[in-house]
Parts: C-alpha cells; structure tokens; sequence
C-alpha cells in the first residue's frame, strides 16, 4: 500500500508517539488529519511544539475518543487509522480504573465501529508490550500468553480483543501494533527514562526511582514510529499482531547507572516505596521477538541505545524542553 496522497487520521496525535508520527506522515506526503484531545485551551498537545510549515499542513480534529459520534466524524473520509489515543500512566491506573476502560476498551471500539462503518482500507489499532506480563520465554513473540498485570494493561488486552474481533466477525482491515518500551524527545514525566533525565539534568545529590531489577526492551521513537509506516505500507499485516521490538533488554538499574555516569556522576540512586508497583502486578521482564515485523515489512531498527539516549539527552538539555518537567514529584 502506497501512503502518498492518502488521507489518514491519527488518534492520540497530540501525544508522544502520536506527535512524531503526525511528522513522519507528512513527510511521507500523507493528508493528516491529526485527532486531539479537546480542551477548553485550544491546545494541540506536542503538536503545538512541531515547525510551523508541517503545522500547517495538517488538518486538526478536536475531540474525544469516548464519544462515538465525534470518532465517526473524525474517521470519515480517511482511508487510514492510526488509532493511538489511550491512558498510558500505570500507577494512576490502580485509583482511576474506570476512566481506562472508557478510554482505552470504549474508545477503541468507537474507532472500530467508525471505521467499519466508513469502509477504512486499513485500522492499526496500537497495543502496548504490558499485555504479556512478565515474560515467561524470550525473546517475546506474538504467541506469548498475555496477563493483565495491571488495570492499565488488562483494558489493552480487552481493545486488542475487540480488535481482532472486528477483524475475524466483520472482515475489518485491523492489524494490532505492539510497540515495547518506546522513549525519545517528548515523552512524558511517568515514564522511567524521562523520570531519570529529568532529575539528573538538574544535578541532584540523590536520583529517586522505584524498582532497578525488572529489565525493558527500548525502542528510540523514530524507529517506533517507522514501524507504524511500514506495517501500514505491507499488504501482509491485517489481521496480524505485530511487535516493534529491538531484542535487547537491559535492567531500570544499568540504565540509571549508566545514565548517572554520563551526566552526574557524583548523584546516587535512592529506591522510594512510593514509586514501586505492588510485587503481583510489576512486570519483571520484557524482550520482544522482532522476527515477525522484519518478515512481513521493510522495518530495521536504525537507532541503538546509546544512539537513541545521545539524543533523548540532547533533546531534554534544551532548557525550555525540560522546564515543564516536574521533577521533585513523583509522576504518576
């Protein structure tokens, strides 16, 4: 499937990942109509952060994804979904249960009724690399049990679900995206590695995190969002899950340190109880199998690590970058 001249909507483009894959699509010479969360300040999120002549090009769409009606006008007249928008934040998941099913089970169903009913070429309905729980094989492949390890993780498992189930009763073109622990510029304060730059660009004497042990596969978000392309480009993906995965991991603890020796040398880690997940619901290991995605489209990870933090740590040095982190918090 050829993306230039295409029309497509992409949910949660306010967002992080969404963001950078709004660019990325106008690059591709898509039509963008760009889906974000209205609010009463006319903010479009990190889109407002983006060069005014991508900017221009993109067509924004203020709603929200739990209302049905405002999804099917967004979703009309595009041939692709990028469906991102979701609640993301894991501890705030254990308080506010109820607002992740609305957003992320509703909300998705709303995007795949809309679309169904619009006749879309193509649904890539983002999943998240939670949904398998703490690995019992790796590198992790698409045939892994899933286990909701937290509310957050168990409605992803229920928008997969229903995804495939559009798939398998109605014939819609849905693929499921899995991506595993993206990070770069513009993610937000409750992921691990913001959380850690965030502090140590500022000098502390002490670095709080919770957990050091689990171990995560990151992937840098450019090479993330190019997964989205290709699977979009492939005419082998629907009705597929697909994981963005690099097949290597390392532990919250290396990462800090290592992290620590670069920027601050003299700063020590201090674990905090109130950072820690409850010990049933903390996901102990992630290594994902990029087997699937090299099969079935063009994709190959272009950024390691220590490329991918260079220049995450370059983005969050520029002052006005890291103003708006609150970094003395603990960002749920």
């Amino acid at each position: 499937m050829r993306l230039k001249g295409r029309k497509v909507l992409v949910t949660g483009s306010d967002g992080f990942i969404g963001s950078h894959l709004v660019e990325a699509l106008i690059q591709e010479e898509c039509q963008v109509r760009a889906f974000v969360f209205y609010n009463s300040f006319n903010s479009y999120g990190w889109l407002d952060t983006i060069p005014e002549q991508i900017k221009q090009e993109i067509e924004f769409f203020p709603g929200d994804i739990r209302d049905p009606r405002g999804v099917e006008a967004a979703v009309d007249g595009c041939e692709i979904v990028f469906h991102l928008a979701a609640l993301i934040g894991i501890p705030f998941s254990y308080h506010s249960p109820d607002s992740y099913v609305d957003t992320n089970i509703k909300g998705t169903l709303n995007v795949l009724q809309a679309a169904r009913s619009a006749n879309v070429e193509k649904v890539l309905v983002t999943s998240t690399s939670e949904v398998y729980g703490t690995a019992r094989y790796v590198p992790i492949d698409e045939n892994h049990p899933l286990q909701g390890q937290s509310p957050y993780s168990a409605t992803k498992i229920g928008a997969d679900r229903l995804a495939e189930s559009f798939f398998r009763s109605f014939e819609t073109p849905v693929v499921i995206v899995r991506p595993f622990n993206t990070y770069g510029p513009r993610q937000s304060a409750r992921a691990v590695i913001p959380t850690i730059l965030s502090q140590l660009l500022r000098k502390p004497q002490t670095l709080h995190l919770g957990n050091l042990e689990p171990t995560r596969d990151f992937v840098y978000v450019a090479d993330t969002v190019q997964g989205f392309i290709e699977i979009a480009k492939s005419d082998l993906t629907i009705g597929e899950e697909i994981n963005i995965a690099t097949g290597v991991e390392i532990s919250i603890g290396q990462l800090a340190r290592e992290l620590i020796e670069q920027i601050s040398p003299e700063t020590s880690i201090v674990c905090k109880e109130e950072r820690t997940r409850p010990g049933k619901s903390e996901v102990e290991r992630l290594l994902g199998s990029n087997r699937k995605i090299r099969t079935l489209t063009q994709w190959v990870p272009k950024h390691d690590l220590r490329r991918g933090l260079a220049r995450t740590i370059e983005w969050f040095s520029i002052p006005q970058n890291l103003q708006p982190y609150k970094s003395q918090i603990y960002n749920i």
